[in-house]
């Protein structure tokens, strides 16, 4: 059994799966700039065949994406999954609701946390680890307009400080 793992770890590093088994398909790159993070969790992701071959194919989108809890369940919606090319008349509705996996611990901590304050769930990223799709949630307050202009100028001003120890430590003043 160990080799046969090794055996498919090393055909997916040499198809171009990166980072040890983990494989990006979609990112939300907004969702840093609009929230403030707070936790991260991974979960899995109830998906039918086609939608499988579709992000196989490297096809999603995290844009408007968000998780609701409902019920004791955790549910992803809009995360837009285009229709495989493929498919025939089995193929999945785009933006249709999907089940998120956790342990029932991190869902009843997560429907606490969201209860008692302003928090939301919002999709980082979608991706495949080990052969099964994940999705990373985070656990997030909304920033408001002035948090969004403190965060871009603290970066800016890094930015700027790493440049100056840069040409510091080569000599150029």
């Amino acid at each position: 059994m160990v080799k046969s793992k090794e055996l498919r770890k090393a055909a997916a590093a040499k198809a171009g799966d990166r980072s040890g088994g983990r494989r990006v398909v979609a990112t939300n790159r907004k969702a840093r700039h609009d929230y403030t993070v707070l936790d991260i969790y991974e979960a899995g992701v109830v998906l039918q065949g086609t939608e499988v071959k579709a992000l196989r194919e490297g096809q999603a989108s995290l844009a408007d994406a968000f998780a609701t809890v409902d019920d004791g369940e955790i549910w992803l919606r809009n995360l837009h999954i285009p229709e495989y090319h493929l498919g025939t008349w089995t193929n999945h509705a785009p933006r249709r609701n999907r089940k998120l996996l956790l342990h029932r611990k991190q869902i009843d901590a997560l429907t606490g946390k969201i209860r008692d304050g302003n928090l939301t769930l919002v999709p980082l990223s979608l991706y495949f680890s080990d052969g099964r799709v994940k999705v990373e949630l985070a656990l997030a307050r909304g920033k408001q307009a002035h948090d969004k202009r403190q965060t871009l100028a603290k970066r800016d001003s890094e930015r700027e400080i790493s440049r100056e120890m840069g040409r510091r430590a080569k000599g150029k003043l």
